[in-house]
């Protein structure tokens, strides 16, 4: 990581030889060089790069796996929990100091995760995900619908201060790539053809469309609870007058079927409540 024998014998509090005597013996155990030496100090060959690659993620498992053991022996527990990003940072951050007001022995740990994983492949223990439900081998909790509400940059509408339905159907559409259809659907429910439904600028996150919507690149469909500040504070605005509307999917606690977990159940109960406050 450094490239440099010195800063390596530095931060782990050694002399630049042993450095130098350890790197020797590992080159000798692996049969391989891992470093070449240049003008400016060492720098790593194809060999050692791949190396330290794979390494890099083992020690960091190991980082974990020791903090989480210490934690355990002061009384503490862990939940490795995955979340969709916009859900996690809008809905569920802002609750969590109270479940950790409720559960004080118990930490939370986030993980990003926007499509279904096998847990027996990760080390997480649940995950909030948003769908239509859980996936094989995983037991499934709803704890809401998702609601949507259109929105756009004030510039989009210019002197208006809302679209009628037939320009609805004229505007660019800002798409998610996790919701592919969002758009057919939202206008079939508004009894409206847009004859290019799935066409326009395609984004990963939630967070993505609003900066896209908020630089006048088109119309956004984004979730309730992400848009209220948004509307509040004038970022952006509702160009059409309607109550939100459901997509069909809802957020989900999915954890695997065989787990026993008494912090996973604490956390299903805090969530469960948590999701009747609007």
């Amino acid at each position: 990581r450094h490239r440099s024998y010195t800063l390596a014998a530095d931060e782990l509090h050694l002399t630049q030889s042993a450095i130098g005597r350890q790197i020797a013996n590992l080159e000798e155990m692996l049969g391989a060089q891992l470093f070449r030496r240049t003008r400016r100090g060492v720098d790593l060959t194809p060999a050692g790069a791949e190396y330290a690659a794979v390494v890099r993620r083992r020690l960091d498992e190991i980082e974990r796996d020791t903090v989480a053991i210490v934690s355990r022996g002061r009384g503490r527990r862990t939940i490795e929990l995955a979340v969709v990003p916009t859900f996690a940072t809008h809905w569920l951050i802002p609750r969590l100091p109270r479940f950790a007001q409720a559960h004080p022995d118990l930490d939370v740990h986030l993980h990003v995760r926007t499509r279904p994983f096998l847990f027996q492949d990760s080390e997480l223990d649940a995950a909030i995900h948003a769908g239509e439900g859980g996936w094989p081998g995983t037991r499934s909790h709803r704890l809401m619908s998702e609601s949507m509400q259109v929105v756009c940059a004030p510039s989009l509408l210019g002197r208006r201060k809302r679209l009628r339905p037939a320009e609805m159907t004229t505007q660019p559409l800002i798409q998610m790539t996790t919701r592919p259809y969002a758009w057919r659907r939202w206008y079939e429910q508004h009894g409206l053809a847009h004859g290019a439904d799935t066409s326009g600028m395609r984004v990963e996150l939630f967070s993505m469309a609003v900066e896209a919507a908020v630089a006048g690149l088109g119309l956004a469909l984004i979730p309730d609870y992400l848009a209220r500040n948004l509307l509040f504070c004038k970022a952006l605005v509702a160009p059409v007058q309607e109550e939100p509307t459901l997509s069909g999917l809802g957020y989900h606690l999915i954890y695997p079927d065989a787990q026993d977990q008494d912090g996973v159940e604490a956390l299903h109960a805090w969530l469960a409540e948590e999701s009747r406050i609007p």
